[in-house]
């Protein structure tokens, strides 16, 4: 399947800008002091809405970051979802970074599950089971599982996924969005050899999380 484009500003964020701009633009042409908070809030709404393209490593058997972010998970439990043991890395998403997800291998999705549920501090450990959250259950040609979980946060209340059940992704591409600041889940194999550090600054589609073996 061929790999989708997509514009620098992602497009989940041309309604605010446009609103923010239009806004900033009439207060500026009545007084423009009283225009100066609407520009930095345009300027901030252009920021979070960045989706720049990423460089994807195309190494066999490895595993790319879904998310933007701080890393603060990297830990073995049990994947409740494909009822495994398992690495679970996540990865934290503030204000600042870019919020669309990366799909971290080329796969097929077996299943998709959505859970509504609470809207915590998602840097906490219950957010993983206790928040709103929008699950993949992916699979690759060597039958490689990974589950890949979005996970509202505090602010963050509205998880945007585009594929569903036996869709195909490539990895890189992009599945979806998380509206100011979350944070994803990866189950991976529990023999998988994890490549990142708690506390590590990780880039969507780009930065190497683990290699499958």
């Amino acid at each position: 399947m061929a790999r989708k484009t997509y514009p620098i500003i992602a497009k989940e964020g041309w309604l605010f800008l446009i609103l923010s701009i239009a806004l900033a633009s009439f207060v500026f042409s009545i007084y423009s002091l009283w225009s100066t908070p609407l520009w930095i809030i345009s300027l901030f709404i252009l920021q979070f809405f960045r989706d720049p393209k990423r460089n994807t490593p195309t190494k066999k058997n490895m595993v790319v970051s879904a998310a933007d972010g701080k890393v603060i998970v990297i830990e073995k439990c049990k994947d409740e979802y494909l009822n495994r043991r398992a690495i679970k890395v996540s990865v934290f998403m503030n204000v600042f970074n870019v919020h669309s997800n990366k799909s971290p291998v080329k796969s097929t999705i077996m299943n998709k599950w959505y859970f509504p549920g609470k809207f915590l501090n998602a840097a906490l450990s219950k957010a993983s089971l206790e928040n709103e959250r929008c699950v993949l259950h992916l699979r690759t040609k060597e039958y490689f599982d990974i589950t890949c979980v979005q996970i509202a946060g505090l602010i963050a209340r509205r998880i945007l996924c585009y594929v569903n059940k036996d869709d195909e992704l490539e990895v890189g591409e992009r599945y979806g969005f998380i509206k100011f600041g979350s944070r994803v889940d990866l189950y991976l194999p529990i023999n998988s050899k994890i490549k990142v550090t708690l506390g590590e600054k990780v880039f969507n589609g780009e930065t190497i999380i683990a290699e499958l073996k």
